[in-house]
């Protein structure tokens, strides 16, 4: 499957708070985000993961720097420009599911179509093929109050999901959820990644998550440190490489250097009887 860039940051900078308190979030921050794949931003708290996030969904405005996507640059849009990017290419998925509790599920899945002006009917229709698509046919007239915390991170999905969108950016995905509804919601966002046209990027700090990424990106103190991708991947596209260029960061090793290293290592000797 061929991945083409569908997000792309350069020399990103932010800075937040004012005065004493200013704290330079992000120092010229560049990373691509391809199609048919899932990345996961991993950083510990105050690493500017989020920021970074935030800025990658048009929330927030970077100080410097660019940011393309579908080929569109996005700078010095206004924020009606802005808010339509986000409407036709951007779905989220937050941490608190951001369900409105009086609304059911096909009811809050449909609520992003009805603010671009799509028509009840085909809204409605489009919200339930969303729903089933993340395995929540049978809880279309769900309320959220009567949902587990996966049922709702799988409506989330489905708002994600239901405008079509370029990219979809989950902050924290995982992080309100058992062990058994994350590894279900984690899987649910690795298989919409698969589509060749989509791509999926998910912030944070739960390291089971890292077995159904394809490429994982670490960032620290505002810096992205390093980029790789599990061995079962095809090798980074050069732009990969170019985000970490001159950071001092050493590259993981590769089993195939794993391997050589331990050729040329002392061989230890097996435990066994001493011969007399």
């Amino acid at each position: 499957m061929t991945h083409s860039s569908v997000l792309t940051a350069r020399g990103i900078r932010k800075t937040l708070g004012e005065g004493a308190g200013q704290v330079e979030a992000l120092k010229g921050v560049s990373l691509t985000v391809h199609t048919g794949e899932m990345t996961l931003l991993m950083g510990p708290s105050g690493s500017g993961k989020t920021t970074l996030l935030s800025i990658l969904g048009c929330l927030l405005s970077a100080d410097s720097g660019t940011l393309e996507l579908d080929g569109e640059s996005l700078q010095g849009l206004s924020s009606e420009e802005l808010a339509r990017v986000r409407r036709e290419h951007i779905g989220f998925v937050f941490q608190s599911y951001n369900l409105f509790p009086t609304l059911s599920a096909a009811e809050n899945t449909a609520l992003c179509l009805d603010v671009r002006g799509v028509d009840r009917t085909t809204a409605h229709k489009r919200a339930l093929e969303a729903l089933d698509a993340v395995g929540l046919s049978h809880r279309v007239n769900a309320y959220p109050r009567t949902m587990s915390g996966g049922e709702k991170q799988r409506v989330a999905i489905a708002r994600a999901l239901v405008g079509k969108p370029s990219v979809i950016l989950a902050d924290e995905p995982t992080s309100a959820l058992d062990a058994e509804n994350g590894k279900a919601v984690m899987q649910l966002l690795a298989d919409v990644s698969r589509d060749s046209g989509r791509a999926v990027l998910a912030v944070t700090h739960d390291h089971r998550t890292e077995v159904y990424a394809d490429r994982i990106v670490r960032i620290e103190d505002g810096l992205i440190t390093d980029s790789s991708r599990p061995t079962k991947c095809k090798s980074a596209p050069e732009e990969e490489v170019q985000e970490i260029e001159g950071s001092n960061v050493t590259p993981l090793p590769t089993q195939k250097n794993k391997r050589a290293r331990g050729s040329n290592a002392p061989k230890r000797r097996r435990a066994g009887k001493a011969k007399r």
